[in-house]
Protein backbone atom coordinates (compact mmCIF):
# COMPACT_ATOMS: atom_id res chain seq x y z
CA UNK A 1 0.00 0.00 0.00
CA UNK A 2 2.84 2.38 0.84
CA UNK A 3 4.45 1.68 -2.53
CA UNK A 4 1.16 2.35 -4.33
CA UNK A 5 0.72 5.65 -2.44
CA UNK A 6 4.27 6.68 -3.32
CA UNK A 7 3.72 5.90 -6.99
CA UNK A 8 0.37 7.71 -6.99
CA UNK A 9 1.87 10.78 -5.34
CA UNK A 10 4.76 10.85 -7.81
CA UNK A 11 2.38 10.46 -10.75
CA UNK A 12 0.16 13.29 -9.59
CA UNK A 13 3.18 15.50 -8.95
CA UNK A 14 4.54 14.88 -12.44
CA UNK A 15 1.15 15.63 -14.02
CA UNK A 16 0.92 18.84 -11.99
CA UNK A 17 4.42 19.90 -13.05
CA UNK A 18 3.60 19.19 -16.67
CA UNK A 19 0.39 21.22 -16.45
CA UNK A 20 2.27 24.09 -14.79
CA UNK A 21 4.92 24.16 -17.54
CA UNK A 22 2.22 24.18 -20.23
CA UNK A 23 0.46 27.01 -18.41
CA UNK A 24 3.68 29.03 -18.22
CA UNK A 25 4.18 28.40 -21.93
CA UNK A 26 0.68 29.74 -22.61
CA UNK A 27 1.23 32.82 -20.44
CA UNK A 28 4.40 33.68 -22.36
CA UNK A 29 3.40 32.89 -25.93
CA UNK A 30 -0.42 32.93 -25.80
CA UNK A 31 -0.54 30.12 -28.34
CA UNK A 32 -2.82 27.25 -27.24
CA UNK A 33 -2.83 25.91 -30.82
CA UNK A 34 0.93 25.35 -30.71
CA UNK A 35 0.69 23.65 -27.29
CA UNK A 36 -1.97 21.17 -28.37
CA UNK A 37 -0.17 20.34 -31.64
CA UNK A 38 2.92 19.21 -29.79
CA UNK A 39 0.95 17.59 -26.95
CA UNK A 40 -1.02 15.38 -29.33
CA UNK A 41 2.16 14.54 -31.24
CA UNK A 42 3.91 13.53 -28.02
CA UNK A 43 0.95 11.41 -26.92
CA UNK A 44 0.90 9.69 -30.31
CA UNK A 45 4.60 8.85 -29.98
CA UNK A 46 4.04 7.30 -26.53
CA UNK A 47 2.55 4.19 -28.15
CA UNK A 48 5.60 3.76 -30.40
CA UNK A 49 7.85 4.28 -27.38
CA UNK A 50 5.99 1.61 -25.42
CA UNK A 51 6.39 -0.75 -28.37
CA UNK A 52 10.13 -0.11 -28.54
CA UNK A 53 10.74 -0.38 -24.81
CA UNK A 54 8.50 -3.30 -23.89
CA UNK A 55 8.65 -5.48 -26.98
CA UNK A 56 12.09 -4.79 -28.45
CA UNK A 57 14.50 -3.36 -25.90
CA UNK A 58 13.07 -5.42 -23.03
CA UNK A 59 13.26 -8.55 -25.17
CA UNK A 60 16.90 -7.87 -26.03
CA UNK A 61 17.76 -7.26 -22.37
CA UNK A 62 15.95 -10.44 -21.35
CA UNK A 63 17.85 -12.41 -23.98
CA UNK A 64 21.14 -10.98 -22.75
CA UNK A 65 20.25 -11.80 -19.13
CA UNK A 66 19.27 -15.33 -20.12
CA UNK A 67 22.60 -15.83 -21.88
CA UNK A 68 24.40 -14.65 -18.73
CA UNK A 69 22.41 -17.12 -16.63
CA UNK A 70 23.15 -19.97 -19.04
CA UNK A 71 26.84 -19.07 -18.93
CA UNK A 72 26.79 -19.37 -15.14
CA UNK A 73 24.83 -22.62 -15.41
CA UNK A 74 27.66 -24.10 -17.45
CA UNK A 75 29.74 -23.84 -14.28
CA UNK A 76 27.06 -25.87 -12.49
CA UNK A 77 27.05 -28.39 -15.34
CA UNK A 78 30.82 -28.64 -15.09
CA UNK A 79 30.57 -29.33 -11.35
CA UNK A 80 27.96 -32.00 -12.03
CA UNK A 81 30.15 -33.84 -14.51
CA UNK A 82 33.19 -33.52 -12.26
CA UNK A 83 31.38 -34.95 -9.23
CA UNK A 84 28.83 -37.34 -10.72
CA UNK A 85 28.28 -37.22 -14.47
CA UNK A 86 31.59 -38.48 -15.85
CA UNK A 87 31.78 -41.40 -13.41
CA UNK A 88 28.12 -42.29 -14.01
CA UNK A 89 28.56 -42.11 -17.78
CA UNK A 90 31.53 -44.44 -17.52
CA UNK A 91 29.60 -46.92 -15.35
CA UNK A 92 26.50 -46.93 -17.55
CA UNK A 93 28.44 -47.22 -20.79
CA UNK A 94 30.20 -50.29 -19.31
CA UNK A 95 26.75 -51.91 -19.10
CA UNK A 96 25.97 -51.07 -22.72
CA UNK A 97 26.89 -54.01 -24.99
CA UNK A 98 26.85 -51.66 -28.01
CA UNK A 99 29.01 -48.92 -26.49
CA UNK A 100 32.01 -49.84 -28.63
CA UNK A 101 30.03 -48.74 -31.69
CA UNK A 102 30.23 -45.11 -30.51
CA UNK A 103 33.26 -45.13 -28.20
CA UNK A 104 35.83 -44.70 -30.98
CA UNK A 105 33.92 -41.69 -32.35
CA UNK A 106 34.10 -39.87 -29.01
CA UNK A 107 37.88 -39.54 -28.85
CA UNK A 108 37.80 -35.74 -28.64
CA UNK A 109 40.73 -33.68 -29.92
CA UNK A 110 41.51 -29.98 -30.02
CA UNK A 111 40.91 -30.05 -33.78
CA UNK A 112 37.22 -30.87 -33.45
CA UNK A 113 34.95 -28.38 -35.23
CA UNK A 114 31.23 -27.62 -35.05
CA UNK A 115 30.77 -30.06 -37.93
CA UNK A 116 32.38 -32.84 -35.90
CA UNK A 117 30.21 -32.14 -32.87
CA UNK A 118 27.09 -32.03 -35.05
CA UNK A 119 27.95 -35.39 -36.66
CA UNK A 120 28.57 -37.06 -33.29
CA UNK A 121 25.36 -35.56 -31.93
CA UNK A 122 23.43 -37.32 -34.70
CA UNK A 123 25.30 -40.54 -33.97
CA UNK A 124 24.37 -40.36 -30.28
CA UNK A 125 20.79 -39.56 -31.19
CA UNK A 126 20.52 -42.83 -33.11
CA UNK A 127 22.18 -44.96 -30.43
CA UNK A 128 19.98 -47.48 -28.60
CA UNK A 129 21.48 -47.03 -25.08
CA UNK A 130 20.34 -50.55 -24.19
CA UNK A 131 21.98 -51.10 -20.79
CA UNK A 132 21.91 -54.41 -18.93
CA UNK A 133 21.13 -54.23 -15.21
CA UNK A 134 23.84 -56.52 -13.83
CA UNK A 135 23.53 -57.38 -10.13
CA UNK A 136 27.11 -56.64 -9.16
CA UNK A 137 27.19 -53.39 -11.08
CA UNK A 138 23.93 -52.24 -9.49
CA UNK A 139 25.42 -52.55 -6.00
CA UNK A 140 28.34 -50.28 -6.90
CA UNK A 141 26.06 -47.90 -8.78
CA UNK A 142 23.69 -47.68 -5.81
CA UNK A 143 26.52 -46.97 -3.36
CA UNK A 144 27.89 -44.23 -5.63
CA UNK A 145 24.60 -42.45 -6.37
CA UNK A 146 23.25 -42.64 -2.83
CA UNK A 147 26.51 -41.13 -1.65
CA UNK A 148 26.00 -38.23 -4.08
CA UNK A 149 22.30 -37.69 -3.32
CA UNK A 150 22.87 -34.55 -1.24
CA UNK A 151 24.96 -33.06 -4.04
CA UNK A 152 22.19 -33.77 -6.56
CA UNK A 153 19.60 -32.20 -4.26
CA UNK A 154 21.66 -29.01 -3.95
CA UNK A 155 21.85 -28.78 -7.73
CA UNK A 156 18.10 -29.21 -8.04
CA UNK A 157 17.57 -26.35 -5.59
CA UNK A 158 19.19 -23.91 -8.04
CA UNK A 159 16.32 -21.72 -9.37
CA UNK A 160 18.26 -20.88 -12.52
CA UNK A 161 17.92 -24.48 -13.71
CA UNK A 162 14.53 -23.54 -15.12
CA UNK A 163 16.46 -21.74 -17.88
CA UNK A 164 18.12 -25.00 -18.96
CA UNK A 165 15.42 -27.56 -19.64
CA UNK A 166 17.68 -30.33 -20.98
CA UNK A 167 20.06 -30.30 -18.03
CA UNK A 168 17.12 -30.14 -15.61
CA UNK A 169 15.66 -33.26 -17.24
CA UNK A 170 19.05 -34.95 -16.92
CA UNK A 171 19.22 -34.15 -13.22
CA UNK A 172 15.72 -35.47 -12.64
CA UNK A 173 16.55 -38.67 -14.54
CA UNK A 174 19.69 -39.24 -12.45
CA UNK A 175 17.91 -38.37 -9.21
CA UNK A 176 15.03 -40.69 -10.07
CA UNK A 177 17.48 -43.52 -10.73
CA UNK A 178 19.13 -42.76 -7.37
CA UNK A 179 15.79 -42.95 -5.57
CA UNK A 180 14.84 -46.20 -7.31
CA UNK A 181 18.10 -47.81 -6.24
CA UNK A 182 17.93 -46.42 -2.70
CA UNK A 183 14.38 -47.75 -2.33
CA UNK A 184 15.59 -51.33 -2.81
CA UNK A 185 17.57 -52.62 0.15
CA UNK A 186 19.26 -55.48 -1.70
CA UNK A 187 19.70 -54.90 -5.43
CA UNK A 188 21.35 -58.30 -5.84
CA UNK A 189 18.09 -60.15 -5.12
CA UNK A 190 15.29 -58.63 -7.16
CA UNK A 191 12.57 -60.03 -9.42
CA UNK A 192 13.11 -59.78 -13.16
CA UNK A 193 10.45 -57.06 -13.40
CA UNK A 194 12.49 -54.85 -11.06
CA UNK A 195 15.65 -55.35 -13.08
CA UNK A 196 13.75 -54.45 -16.24
CA UNK A 197 12.38 -51.33 -14.55
CA UNK A 198 15.82 -50.27 -13.34
CA UNK A 199 17.26 -50.90 -16.80
CA UNK A 200 14.70 -48.46 -18.21
CA UNK A 201 15.65 -45.82 -15.63
CA UNK A 202 19.33 -46.34 -16.38
CA UNK A 203 18.69 -46.11 -20.10
CA UNK A 204 16.91 -42.76 -19.67
CA UNK A 205 19.73 -41.32 -17.57
CA UNK A 206 22.38 -42.78 -19.90
CA UNK A 207 20.83 -41.20 -23.00
CA UNK A 208 20.54 -37.75 -21.43
CA UNK A 209 24.00 -37.98 -19.90
CA UNK A 210 25.54 -38.69 -23.28
CA UNK A 211 23.87 -35.82 -25.11
CA UNK A 212 24.49 -33.30 -22.33
CA UNK A 213 28.12 -34.41 -21.98
CA UNK A 214 28.67 -33.78 -25.69
CA UNK A 215 26.97 -30.37 -25.46
CA UNK A 216 29.17 -29.47 -22.49
CA UNK A 217 32.30 -30.56 -24.36
CA UNK A 218 31.23 -28.36 -27.27
CA UNK A 219 30.85 -25.43 -24.89
CA UNK A 220 34.30 -26.01 -23.42
CA UNK A 221 35.82 -26.34 -26.88
CA UNK A 222 34.43 -22.94 -27.89
CA UNK A 223 34.99 -21.01 -24.67
CA UNK A 224 37.50 -22.79 -22.44
CA UNK A 225 39.97 -24.74 -24.59
CA UNK A 226 42.29 -25.40 -21.63
CA UNK A 227 39.47 -27.18 -19.75
CA UNK A 228 38.48 -28.95 -22.95
CA UNK A 229 42.05 -30.20 -23.27
CA UNK A 230 41.91 -31.53 -19.71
Amino acid sequence: MRRLDWQTTLGLALIALSAMVYFIHYLIFRDAHHIFIYMIGDIAFVFIEVLMVTLIIHQLLSLRAKRAILEKLNMVIGAFFSEVGTRLLKDLSALDPESEAIRSHLALTAQWSETDFSAISKLLGNHAYAVEAEKGALEDLKAFLVGERDFLLRLLENPNLLEHEYFTNLLWAVFHLTEELAHREDVSELPDSDYAHLAGDMQRAYRRLSTEWLAYMNHLSDNYPYLFSL
